[in-house]
């Protein structure tokens, strides 16, 4: 998941160097997407690890 964001990420910086700045938005507002989904379920996956251990 976390490698899709790069790919999004990089794909609108691309879009906006190049003028398309409407692609580039929704690019970017995918790779933030991506971004914070892969960070909660880090988080939720080691607080779920966290309580088997105990």
């Amino acid at each position: 998941m976390f490698r899709w964001a790069v790919i999004l990420f990089v794909l609108a910086i691309v879009a906006a160097l190049f003028g398309f700045g409407g692609t580039a938005g929704v690019l970017a507002d995918g790779a933030q997407l991506l971004f914070v989904a892969f960070i909660a379920l880090l988080i939720i996956g080691g607080v779920v690890s966290l309580f088997r251990r105990a």
